[in-house]
């Protein structure tokens, strides 16, 4: 790792909580020599310097060449191994002020810390042995989390549920491998015993790799949301119902047709699915040329949606265009059609149809179960494991593909030697998912992502 572009040993500061007014900031620091160094700009330097780990100390940030007080504070002490990054480490618990945020961290500075770069210490903890690849990037996976499902799925990775799996799966190709390696090493009469490889490890292993590839689009969801557009003819109710989703009136309604001229999007959460819900303008020939651009507007969205809520107007029923979009649609799993207003309904619009009550709220529980059984096919409780990570799904896909090489060469008894090549394939791998093998580039790749402070 010495090829990465900072030292990893030096000293390093960063603000951790957002650079805006607050209640309380805290700043960390580590490396080589930092709780020195912060004894130098604070008031009660012995007691930091005396301090065991895990200790707090109360005192005043000192800027010692004007002879000043900066800030009153709190400080955490962590002395190496037993710290977040391996490294000595003080993290400050100072009071939320932006300018003196900035005076703390510039004193800091002049004593001998440089700005930590983007994800350092999280790369600091990943190299000192603190935590494996698949760790590190959940720790962005928390930060980065749009809903509390979302939350519980990085938390359980961050726990180290990939880990767990990746190692299971990797000691019975190591297995597999030894097994391999002796026979290549010795002749068979040198070896004694049954010397006939099973192929139970491999498929094992592929199957385990086909579940965690498999849930890929789901932890994808989570992760990163999905588009749900709020469809249908003018004065249908997709305002209303784009209200009910957010439990409060941020779309005008009307009895007016064609009041939504432009898109109006907001994100919710829906069984813990982070949802960016848009209600677009009615669809409908329009005269006007602000309309007619809402309306274009509003027919790019619904293409390019995860799914689509169609809305059917049911005290009028369904006009010729609903029936055109429903001819086309019915069958496509990105559409779902609702039979809004049944309270004001002249019909019920069959059993393809949602019936819905924007105002009463009638059936919308059921219309959210529908939505989420549409976008994941599962339910997820949040203690599953599940990547989002495509560096470990392309990998993954990767050592799959490698472990249908190796299943295939042993049924046909092709030579050991091209069976060994295929299966180091498939451990590299699935080494790379957990940092066993890894090269600069990719640490760099994946830390540079961070926000600076984590």
């Amino acid at each position: 790792m010495e090829d990465l572009s900072y030292d990893t040993d030096e000293p390093i500061v960063a603000l951790a909580t957002a650079m805006r007014e607050s209640a309380i900031a805290v700043i960390r620091t580590s490396g080589a020599g930092s709780v020195n160094l912060f004894s130098k700009v604070f008031s009660n330097s012995k007691g930091v310097l005396n301090s065991r780990g895990f200790t707090l100390h109360y005192g005043y940030i000192i800027d010692k060449e004007r002879g000043t007080k900066i800030d009153e504070v709190t400080a955490a002490v962590y002395l190496a191994p037993k710290s977040y990054t391996g490294q000595d480490s003080v993290e400050i618990f100072c009071h939320g002020s932006l300018p003196g945020i900035e005076s703390i961290i510039s004193v800091l500075k002049n004593a001998g810390f440089r700005d930590a770069a983007p994800g350092e210490f999280t790369m600091r903890a990943f190299l000192n042995g603190k935590m494996d690849l698949s760790q590190a990037e959940a720790v962005a996976e928390i930060v980065q989390s749009r809903s509390k499902q979302a939350h519980s799925l990085a938390l359980n990775r961050l726990s180290g549920a990939v880990y767990e799996r990746i190692n299971s799966i990797k000691k019975k190709l190591v297995n597999l491998m030894s097994l391999i390696e002796v026979q290549l090493d010795y002749p068979d009469d040198e070896i004694g015993g049954d010397t006939n490889l099973s192929l139970e490890p491999v498929y094992e292993a592929e199957s385990e790799i086909g579940k965690l590839i498999d849930s890929y689009k789901v932890g994808k969801i989570f992760h990163e949301g999905v588009t749900v557009a709020l469809a249908g003819g003018t004065n249908a109710g997709k305002s209303s119902l784009f209200n009910l989703f957010l439990k409060e009136d941020r779309s005008i309604v009307s009895e007016i047709s064609g009041t939504t001229r432009d898109f109006i999007e907001s994100w919710i959460t829906i069984d813990g699915i982070p949802v960016r819900l848009i209600d677009t303008a009615g669809l409908r020939v329009a005269s006007h040329p602000v309309e007619k651009e809402g309306i274009r507007r509003s027919e790019e969205i619904i293409k390019n949606s995860s799914l689509v809520l169609y809305i059917i107007d049911g005290s009028i029923g369904m006009t010729e265009e609903d029936k055109d979009v429903y001819k086309k649609f019915r069958d496509n799993e990105t559409y779902v059609f609702i039979w809004n207003k049944i309270d004001k309904s002249i019909g019920s619009g069959g059993t393809d149809f949602i019936k819905v009550s924007a105002i009463s709220g009638e059936g919308f529980t059921l219309m959210e179960n529908i939505i989420s059984s549409r976008l994941t096919g599962v339910h997820v409780t949040g203690t599953e494991l599940m990547i989002d990570s495509l560096r470990q799904k392309d990998l993954l896909v990767k050592a799959k593909k490698a472990l249908n090489n190796v299943r295939i060469s042993m049924e046909k008894n092709v030579s050991l030697d091209a069976v060994a090549l295929d299966l180091k394939d498939a451990l590299d791998s699935i080494g790379e998912i957990t940092g066993e093998v890894s090269s600069v580039d990719i640490l760099n790749n994946i830390f540079s992502g961070f926000c600076v402070g984590k």
